[in-house]
Formats: C-alpha cells, sequence, structure tokens
C-alpha cells in the first residue's frame, strides 16, 4: 500500500528522489526555474551536445542563435507539428552569427536537439525541474507554479501535476486543463508533449492536445504491465512509465502526431507492449530461414489495432537492418483506401505508400528508395502478384523475393486468408508474417484445418475485451432475446413430430406416442448441452427446421419489436442500428417491410451484389435497382448499380459521421442498415449503438459472432451510450448459450463484466443507492433533500452516490424503465417497487449541480475531496470514501463523549461507522474493528490530530512490527533489513536488487532456524531442507506481508 501524504510537498520530495534513482539523477535539480532559467539552461546542454567541429566548432550558442531557436518553437507551436518536425526531426538549422566561430559565422548548421536512440547516453541530458514557474495569458492571475516538470536535452517535455492523498487524481487533470487554458503552456513550455496527473494511488498520463485542442478524458490513461494489470501508485510509476529509458522511449517511439485527427496521441500500454513485442521478434529473425512464423496480437476489437499495427510496422521501417520492406495487408479495398489514409495520417510525409494495382505494388516493392519502406496494399492485390499475367515481371519478383520483407496482417481472423494467405506465404517464403485479430481462430473451432497459431505464430501479447471494458476503450453488452414463438408451441410442434402424432390427444392416447412426447415437451431443454463424455446433446431448437424462421409472420414480429422500442433505443435517432440477416432475399424483404410499416425511419440496406443465392427466385437487380433508387431520392445522390462500391463508401460515412457528415441534419441520418454479411466485421463506428440479429451463429462461428457484436461497442456518451444492445430473433436458447460461449472464449476465460447488469439489477441498485442518499440527508437533519450538507466529506459522499444512482437510470432507461411506471415483475415473479420519483431524482440532480458550482466558484484549492463532473461521467471513489468514514467516526465520538448518553442514537451513529466500512479490505476493517474496541472500553487515548483512517494505518502497521519482530527472534536474522525490504513493496522481479535478499537470507542464524521450522512441522529437517524453508518464508512475508 502507497504511503499516505497529507500535504503534496513530502510527496513531490518523494517522487523526485524516486526519479533520481531511475534515470534522473545525473544532473541537480532545477528548483523554482523561470522560462528565462529554462531557456538559459536548454542554451548551454545544446551548446555542450553541439560542441563537435562540424556544428558549433567549441563557440557556445549566442543569444540571437538561441532566439532562431525559439523562433521555430514558436512557429510550430502544436505539441503535433514540434513532435514530427523539431523534437523527433534529430536537429533543428540556425544561420551562425558567432563571430568567434570562424568555420561556420555568416553559415547554416543543424543542431542535434533529441535523439530517439540516445537512450542514457552521454549525448542525452536528463533533469528535474520542480515548482517552474509559469507566466499567464493574465495580469490579474498573474504566475503560476507547476509541480514537476522532466527535461530531455534541455526540453520539457514531460509535465507532472500532484495532489496529496485523498484528493482525487482528477482534480490534477483539471489544474492541467485550467493552466492550458491561462495561456502557461506556452514558449518554452509549448514543447510539453505528455501530461501526467498523480496522487500517491493513481496516475493518468495524456498527450498534449495543444493550444488549441481539447482535453477529452477518454484519452487519460492508466499505465499498466505486460498482464495488463494496472500500474498506479507512486512508486511503481517512477519505476515504470516515468523512468529511463521508458520516459525517453515514450516521446521518441511511443508518441504519434496524427495529421489525419489533427493531434498529438500516445500510445496505451498495451500498444506500447504488442509493437514492441513485434520490433523485438524481427530484430532476433534470423532471414536465412524460409517459413518462419513471426506471431500474431490478440487485441480486442476497438481497441486501436490499426495504431498498434501502424507503430510496430514504423519501427521495422525506421531501423535500417532489420527489414528492407514493411507490408501492411488488409482484406477488401476500401479497408485498404481507409487503412492508407488513416498510416498516412500518422506517418511522416510521403513515407507510407499506396498501391491501387498490382502492378504499381511490384514496383513500390522493388524500390530502393527510402521512402518506399512502407506498403499498405490489400491481400487481393498481394495474393495476384504471382499470376502467369505477372510473368513477364519474373524477374523483378526474384529480386522482391530476395529482400527481407515484414508483413503486418489485419482482420488476420477473416476467412480469406484461408484461400489467399497460403499464396502469398508461397510467393515469400523467406518473408515474416505478423497477424493483428481481435478474435483469433481457436483450435476448437479451426478453418481450413488451421489456427491462427498455426498460420502466423505464438500469441505476442493479448489485450482482451475485460481489458478494455476496464479501461474504458469499449462497452460491455446488452444482450436480449426476443423470441417470435413461444417455448410451449415449439415444444409441441417438436414433441408431436417425434411421437409421430398429429395432435396432443394422438400423442397421449398410445403408451409408446405418450413416451416420446412427454420426453420432448417436459426433458429435452430449450438449447442443446455438450455432454461430459463430449458428445452433443440436441435441444428443441436443433430440431426446428430451416424454414421455420423463413416465414412471414416471423418477420412482421421481429419489424415490430424493432419499431416498438427504436425511438427509446437510438435515442430519439441520436444512434444507428445494424440489421444482420441470413440472406440477401430476406434483407431485400426486411428492407420492404420497413419501409412500409415504419416510413419516417431511413432505412437503406447493404449487401455484396456479386453474391449469386441462385435457387430462390429472387431478383437481384430488381432489388438493387429499388435500394439504389430510394436512396438516391432520399439522399439527393446519383448512384447507380456500377458505382455500388461509391454508396456503400456514403452508406459508411453517414454511419462514422465522417467528412461531409460531421453534423447531419434531421433525415438526412441513416437509422437501419439492413446488413447480411458486410459491415459486421472491421467497420468501427461509435454511432452505432444496437444490433439486431435475424440469423443465427453456430458454435463455430464464435469469431464471427463477436465480430457482429461488437459493432456496437464504441464509446461515445456514456450517459446516452452506456452498452451496446445485442436483440437476436432465432433459435434465442440456443443462441444465448452461444453468446456466452463466445464472450467466455475471446474475454481470455474471464468475461467479467463484459455483460451489463440487467434491468432487475439496475432497480434493485437504483433503491439502494437511493436509501444510502436519503440517509445523508436524514442524519444532517435536512428534509426532502433541500439543501446540501455542510461537512465536504458528506458532499463527496453523495457525489458519489448520485454519479452511481444516474448511471443505473441511464442503464435502466435502456432496458425498460420509465418514470411513469412504479412496480416491475422480474421473470421469477419478483415484483419491485421503485422508491424513488422523478421528483426525487431532479430535486437531487439540483443539490448536484449545486456542488458543481461550489466547485468552481473561484475559491477552491484544487483539493476538496470530492469531485464533479458536468457531464455525470466519472467520480473518484477512494478519497470520498476515506473521509466519509472519518466524519462518520467524528460524529459517533462526540456522541461517546457526553455525559448523558442517548443509547439509541448512539446505536444509530455506530452503524453508520460499521457501515462506512464496506470499502475496506478485509485486512483493513479487521483492525477498524479492533480500534473502535478499544476506543469503547477506554483502552485507548484518542488524538483528535488523527483520523480514523490513520488509525487503522498505525495498527496495521504495529502488526507488521510484531510479524518482523517475531521473525527476527525465531530465526536471528537483520531486523531493520526486513523491515526494509517489507517497506520497500518489492516484487519477484526485484526482491534481490542490491543483493539484499541475499544478504538478508545470510544473516539468518541457521541453528535457531532449525529449531524452529522443527518445532513448527514436528519433525526432524535437513541443512538443505532448512535453506529451501528460510527462502520461502522471507520470500512470501516481504511479497505479502504475511507469516505462512
Amino acid at each position: 500500500m502507497a504511503e499516505k501524504f497529507n500535504k503534496e510537498t513530502p510527496f513531490e520530495v518523494a517522487l523526485v528522489e524516486a526519479l533520481r534513482r531511475k534515470g534522473w539523477g545525473q544532473q541537480p535539480v532545477l528548483m523554482y526555474p523561470t522560462e528565462a532559467d529554462l531557456i538559459e539552461n536548454w542554451r548551454q546542454i545544446l551548446s555542450k551536445i553541439n560542441n563537435g567541429i562540424d556544428c558549433l566548432n567549441g563557440c557556445p550558442l549566442t543569444d540571437g542563435e538561441m532566439q532562431q531557436v525559439l523562433q521555430q518553437v514558436r512557429d510550430l507551436r502544436t505539441p503535433l507539428r514540434l513532435n514530427s518536425e523539431f523534437i523527433n526531426g534529430k536537429s533543428v538549422s540556425i544561420i551562425r552569427d558567432n563571430a568567434n566561430d570562424t568555420l561556420h559565422n555568416g553559415k547554416t548548421v543543424s543542431l542535434i536537439v533529441y535523439d530517439k536512440q540516445k537512450i542514457g547516453s552521454n549525448d542525452t541530458v536528463y533533469q528535474i525541474a520542480r515548482q517552474p514557474k509559469f507566466t499567464t495569458n493574465s495580469q490579474i492571475l498573474g504566475e503560476r507554479r507547476g509541480d514537476l516538470t522532466l527535461l530531455i536535452n534541455g526540453m520539457p517535455l514531460i509535465h507532472v501535476e500532484l495532489k496529496r492523498s485523498g484528493v482525487p487524481v482528477r482534480n490534477a487533470c483539471n489544474q492541467i486543463e485550467r493552466y492550458m487554458g491561462s495561456g502557461v503552456f506556452d514558449g518554452i513550455f509549448s514543447l510539453v508533449q505528455i501530461f501526467v496527473a498523480m496522487n500517491p494511488k493513481e496516475t493518468l498520463y495524456f498527450a498534449n492536445p495543444g493550444p488549441e485542442g481539447k482535453f477529452n478524458s477518454d484519452f487519460y490513461f492508466h499505465w499498466a504491465d505486460f498482464n495488463n494489470e494496472l500500474i498506479n501508485e507512486w512508486p511503481d510509476i517512477a519505476e515504470t512509465l516515468l523512468s529511463i529509458p521508458m520516459a525517453h522511449q515514450l516521446i521518441g517511439y511511443y508518441t504519434v502526431p496524427d495529421k489525419g485527427d489533427g493531434i498529438l496521441k500516445v500510445m496505451r500500454s498495451y500498444q506500447y507492449y504488442a509493437a514492441k513485442s513485434i520490433y523485438q521478434k524481427v530484430q532476433q529473425h534470423n532471414w536465412k530461414v524460409s517459413d518462419q512464423l513471426g506471431g500474431h496480437i490478440w487485441h480486442t476489437t476497438g481497441s486501436g489495432k490499426t495504431l498498434t499495427s501502424f507503430k510496430s510496422a514504423q519501427l521495422i521501417a525506421q531501423s535500417n537492418d532489420d527489414a528492407e520492406k514493411v507490408v501492411f495487408l488488409v482484406d477488401r479495398i476500401e479497408l485498404g483506401d481507409q487503412s492508407y489514409k488513416e498510416y498516412s495520417g500518422f506517418a511522416e510525409e510521403d513515407t507510407v505508400q499506396d498501391t491501387n494495382n498490382t502492378n504499381k505494388l511490384i514496383t513500390k516493392l522493388k524500390s530502393t528508395d527510402s521512402n518506399d519502406k512502407l506498403i499498405v496494399t490489400s491481400i487481393q492485390k498481394m495474393s495476384r502478384i504471382n499470376e502467369e499475367s505477372m510473368q513477364q515481371r519474373k524477374n523483378e519478383l526474384e529480386q522482391i523475393r530476395a529482400k527481407k520483407i515484414v508483413f503486418i496482417v489485419d482482420e488476420a481472423h477473416r476467412s480469406v486468408f484461408g484461400e489467399m494467405y497460403p499464396t502469398i506465404r508461397e510467393t515469400f517464403p523467406m518473408a515474416l508474417f505478423f497477424g493483428f485479430t481481435g478474435t483469433p481462430i481457436m483450435p476448437e473451432y479451426e478453418k481450413n484445418m488451421n489456427t491462427t497459431v498455426s498460420l502466423f505464430g505464438d500469441e505476442l501479447h493479448r489485450y482482451v475485451m475485460p481489458d478494455g471494458i476496464r479501461d474504458g476503450n469499449v462497452l460491455g453488452f446488452n444482450p436480449v432475446m426476443c423470441p417470435t414463438y413461444d417455448d410451449i408451441d415449439l415444444r409441441q410442434a417438436v414433441a408431436l413430430e417425434k411421437a409421430k402424432a398429429h395432435t396432443e390427444e394422438e400423442a397421449l392416447a398410445n403408451d409408446a406416442k405418450k413416451a416420446m412426447y412427454l420426453k420432448y415437451m417436459d426433458d429435452v431443454p430449450m438449447a442443446g448441452e455438450m455432454q461430459a463424455n463430449g458428445e452433443f446433446s440436441k435441444g428443441i431448437e436443433d430440431y426446428l427446421p430451416p424454414t421455420q424462421y423463413d416465414r412471414p409472420e416471423h418477420r412482421e414480429k421481429v419489424v415490430d419489436n424493432i419499431i416498438k422500442r427504436f425511438t427509446l433505443l437510438s435515442r430519439n435517432c441520436k444512434y444507428h442500428a445494424i440489421l444482420a440477416t441470413s440472406s440477401i432475399a430476406e434483407a431485400v424483404e426486411y428492407y420492404k417491410l420497413l419501409r412500409e410499416k415504419a416510413p419516417q425511419l431511413n432505412v437503406t440496406s447493404l449487401f455484396d451484389p456479386n453474391i449469386d443465392e441462385g435457387g430462390s427466385g429472387f431478383d437481384k437487380e430488381a432489388a438493387l435497382e429499388l435500394i439504389i433508387g430510394e436512396y438516391n431520392t432520399l439522399y439527393n445522390k446519383n448512384y447507380d448499380v456500377a458505382t455500388f462500391a461509391t454508396m456503400k463508401k456514403d452508406m459508411s460515412n453517414r454511419l462514422t459521421h465522417k467528412e461531409a457528415y460531421k453534423h447531419l441534419e434531421p433525415g438526412k441520418q441513416i437509422d437501419i442498415l439492413i446488413v447480411v454479411n458486410q459491415m459486421l466485421t472491421g467497420f468501427d463506428s461509435k454511432w452505432v449503438n444496437t444490433l439486431y440479429l435475424d440469423k443465427y451463429y453456430k458454435p463455430d462461428q464464435a469469431h464471427d459472432l463477436i465480430q457482429a457484436i461488437s459493432r456496437t461497442n464504441r464509446p461515445q456518451d456514456k450517459r446516452e451510450k452506456p452498452f451496446g444492445t445485442i436483440r437476436y430473433y432465432r433459435k434465442v436458447h440456443s443462441m444465448k448459450r452461444n453468446i456466452d460461449d463466445a464472450i467466455r472464449m475471446y474475454s481470455g476465460g474471464r468475461p467479467f463484466g463484459v455483460f451489463v447488469d440487467r434491468l432487475p439489477h439496475n432497480l434493485h441498485r437504483i433503491n439502494d443507492i437511493f436509501i444510502e442518499i436519503k440517509e445523508i440527508f436524514e442524519a444532517t437533519e435536512i428534509e426532502n433533500f433541500s439543501k446540501l450538507p455542510e461537512l465536504d466529506a458528506e458532499r463527496g459522499r453523495f457525489a458519489k452516490l448520485f454519479k452511481a444512482l444516474s448511471d443505473h437510470i441511464s442503464a435502466a432507461r435502456l432496458q425498460g424503465f420509465s418514470w411513469d411506471k412504479t412496480e416491475y415483475v422480474t421473470d421469477d415473479g419478483e415484483v419491485l417497487i421503485l422508491l424513488i420519483t422523478q421528483e426525487d431524482f431532479q430535486t437531487l440532480q439540483a443539490r448536484y449541480r449545486e456542488l458543481y458550482e461550489d466547485s468552481t466558484g473561484g475559491t477552491s484549492s484544487g483539493n476538496l475531496p470530492y469531485e464533479i463532473d458536468t457531464h455525470l461521467t466519472e467520480i473518484e471513489t477512494g478519497a470520498i470514501d476515506y473521509d466519509y468514514m472519518n466524519s462518520r467516526f467524528d460524529k459517533y465520538l462526540k456522541e461517546l463523549r457526553k455525559d448523558v448518553l442517548d443509547e439509541d442514537r448512539l446505536q444509530k451513529l455506530l452503524d453508520e461507522v460499521h457501515k462506512s466500512f464496506a470499502f475496506l479490505s478485509q485486512e483493513e476493517q479487521r483492525y477498524a474493528n479492533q480500534f473502535l474496541h478499544d476506543v469503547q472500553t477506554g483502552n485507548l487515548k484518542y488524538n483528535i490530530c488523527k483520523s480514523f483512517h490513520d488509525y487503522i494505518i498505525d495498527y496495521m502497521n504495529k502488526a507488521q512490527e510484531g510479524k518482523i519482530l517475531a521473525l527476527a527472534q525465531n530465526l536471528g536474522l537483520d531486523a531493520a533489513l526486513l523491515k526494509e525490504m517489507a517497506d520497500a513493496r518489492l516484487t519477484e522481479h526485484n526482491i534481490d536488487e542490491f543483493g539484499r535478499f541475499t544478504r538478508l537470507k545470510a544473516s539468518v542464524n541457521r541453528v535457531l532456524a532449525k529449531a524452529y521450522f522443527q518445532q513448527r512441522e514436528g519433525t526432524a529437517i535437513t541443512p538443505p531442507r532448512i535453506n529451501m524453508k528460510i527462502d520461502e518464508i522471507l520470500r512470501h512475508f516481504i511479497l505479502t506481508g504475511e507469516i505462512n
């Protein structure tokens, strides 16, 4: 557990010392530097690292020359341009005006400002600036001071804002935002690339959006380890994210100036580990051996695989020794165009090459131009490179095959790779292939006798759905069964068929028929099940004929269900929906039916016109003519069958709000897109929130199912889109089983948090939270929520609870909750009565707004122990809980000290104290109860200067000291060294850092240790086993704090 800092200054001192041990200690700390001080510091460093005869020739930079450097910073201005054109441009040019430099005076020289490859070298200077002084753009605000700025070669590249224990880390983020608004990140401070917001228990990092950019909390990231376990506490952050070499690499390798979006981006931890894993694999590759597998990256859909793959490709391409060509392969032509645009947005000028035909592809592969090193193309074009029509270029192909080529394959799960991927592998046997996928092909459901591992190699990194949901990168799902047939009717139809009877009376009149009939009516489940012996036992739905769901009655019920809830689910047409059907013919039938029954909705359909569903009597050409014609009329376009692919791009742009469709006029959006297979993989839009499935996915189509439902889980606005909605209509029990199994498979076996809570759970939580809120106001004798409580702790508790209440109400509304309805009946027959009224909620909203007004009134220092989000998106919890617990105890203690005790009130206050324990760990709760007991019995003289939580920590520390003393006495070891190691929060990886663990074990008295272990185990122990026991008990205690 991280040390508690009641003030920021001790926290700052501790962090600086930790950073100095991790690569930032070569230079003295700069204390309270002004901008002029930092500019002079930068001038001296630039003069030193550019001192050679070919540059400054031993003559330091003059003030005029330094102004030339600063003018370039001012001209570039934005973090994006400064990153690509200044910091990572390696050098900047100036004209020398130093008359002492007779060799270069009046001539242009290039100054090295930063080299991403020179990490920790003598040519790189790392410094820490404490409390840098900022100049604001306001005479009233005057001067401001930051907390820490980290400088590389004199440039302030990382800025850190700190908050003491108990203050939410978001307050540090808010402070950075306020600083930006007041113009402090200007001049030399405009070089800042990354912001870090910290309190002792949590850290967020994010890219500098620039003076005209917008801060977006969706892109405030937590750092994590290789296994995606969050790293939050400050000592761990100092050892990882902010250490050298990581901080140096983060600036040089893992920031991405995205010209497409016009902002600087910084990679998330899982993207870093994936790109690094691929790069290291290429570095270690033996190019003389053919048919080697590179590996694959399993990152869940929506986690930013394009950025990760680009950075992987760029790292390889920029390394001169590792590969001559890096080819990014995508499926489908339009995705190739999309990926090229995205790659070009990420890359330096003209360093990414598109290939619009196979001949151009061959030319680019053959080229020795360094700008042709990174190529984006489709798998279709690449698979044609060895066709007979290309054989006239056979000599060129042989030259290409001799090159060191790395292929990075997007959407590596797609079935098309079963046809084309082997052709490419045969054409380039010496190449190295890597695959990116959100749904790898698993051994259970291999395709063409292959899996992702057999095609690409071992998994290099994994980031699965629960990781993405936890980090807020993707949303969870709300899958809803929508049966169009009654289960009893389906059972009876199957039972009668199996009993060979026409009516129930006939089936029951014969013993043999009766036994068969009752078996299917009573015993056979609706969905089939896999038995322990590996055999599949069919369910009722497995006996349904394929035509069961091809009937007009079924489609009518599906359409009625869609229309009934469309306004609510789409949030009054703010979001779009996709309806996936089983065939092109059905898609067209749904198109006609929806146009007829819901003319107010904008509905269109998309399918592959080249697919032939012969034998159905379906007129595909007439259907295309109808759909294209109505699309043209609705959106004032002029497409035809020949330009259908262009129409598809227009649909995609409307659904993603791209380019001309960023601000769609009412009536110009697509409400429902009807598809068969298109747009169900590789298509991303945060504006799609609902998928209607009138198609059945078999168990071996788990990866297709996950791809389809993942079209809905891109975050947009958590209030309006708390999850992706999936409504399915065919074989609903079997689909539920298949969805559950698919989620389990593609969650790495831990599907926690993937499915959102159902309506009954949300209603229960709404009631529970409302009761807690009422208790806060009643405890302070405030009736009808008429005003806010006075204490910050009580206000903070209310802020936290109201945020949770709002979240559950938002989710429940999409699941059928309405203020007009106060009673709900669950599937189990339970009657739920809603306790909160709409008037109550509106009153609480008013109180919540007052909290926001109080926190922005100009008198707040930013250190209030609660935080208000104007959009009700996220509120910190830990600090609120501790302060709330302390305030409950203070009230209890005051009552306990009264001469005349009101036993009922005392018990009520004690109950409130116990209730506030809920967020504590089991260990903390044990010591909290022990402390309470000591207070009640008079065994402890309470110090009013210490909080309740302080005493819990004291009790825990005393318990640990007792354990240390016991170990020291029983083993005769160095108690001071053991305490030092126990306090250092060591891990398996660094437990023997500086040889401390070895020294600790050497300090053990073997005679005492032998007696101790023999007494514990009641048997003789040999010397080798004593050493093992010593290692085991000390290692366990240092890592867990417990004696095993």
